[in-house]
């Protein structure tokens, strides 16, 4: 019971020290809750925890494998991934509030296309390997003698303390949200997709740079 207890503690931390850092998902899910709601910035959550988790089993199973894939291609994999964050920067800088709080559209819909969206732009970081492996290693998570539900009840702690982090977050963000109007939130759109776009661009340059060199 001990040993359950203390893989489900170290789970849970595993879970909210991969989404803690404020990069590129946190600040899309920030912008998301304050100009659609909670449950818009929530779901980004979910998909970004989905992306972690694959992460998490990949490192469990694999880790030889996918750290010399990473090696061989991190530079082209770094060019790769920040032209996909430098779009996720461009759309949102373009976002207008008023728009997306005059039209309605089918929220199951939104909500999937949150989802999948923050999921595929979370799984174009692979370098968050490194992170988990440093995690795993830091809290001795698996060992040779871990059986098949150590390593379900590991995985299900991590993605619990994934989703712990963005429904905290995600709290207490719609609780400010009221108080920005409609050009507040142009501002911050127009903040949040630059901050993005220069993230993408120094990530496109530097591997760009390095790849030449």
């Amino acid at each position: 019971m001990d040993l359950i207890i203390s893989t489900i503690l170290k789970g849970l931390l595993i879970g909210i020290f991969v989404s803690a850092p404020m990069g590129p998902i946190g600040v899309l899910c920030i912008q998301r809750t304050l100009n659609k709601g909670r449950i818009t910035g929530l779901f980004t959550g979910i998909g970004a925890a989905l992306s972690d988790l694959i992460y998490a089993v990949l490192t469990g199973f694999g880790i030889s494998i996918i750290l010399e894939f990473i090696e061989n291609y991190e530079l082209i994999i770094q060019i790769l991934g920040s032209l996909v964050l430098a779009g996720f920067g461009i759309y949102i800088y373009r976002q207008n509030p008023a728009k997306n709080l005059n039209i309605k559209k089918p929220k199951t819909a939104n909500h999937i296309q949150d989802l999948i969206s923050a999921f595929f732009l979370t799984l174009s970081n692979p370098l968050i390997l490194f992170l988990f492996i440093g995690l795993f290693a830091r809290f001795n998570f698996f060992s040779a003698e871990s059986q098949f539900h150590d390593y379900v009840i590991g995985y299900a702690s991590i993605i619990s303390g994934a989703m712990l982090w963005w429904f905290t977050i995600t709290y207490f963000i719609d609780k400010v949200r009221s108080k920005f109007n409609l050009r507040s939130l142009w501002i911050i759109n127009r903040c949040i997709g630059s901050i993005i776009l220069l993230m993408a661009t120094y990530g496109f340059v530097s591997g760009v740079y390095n790849y030449i060199n």
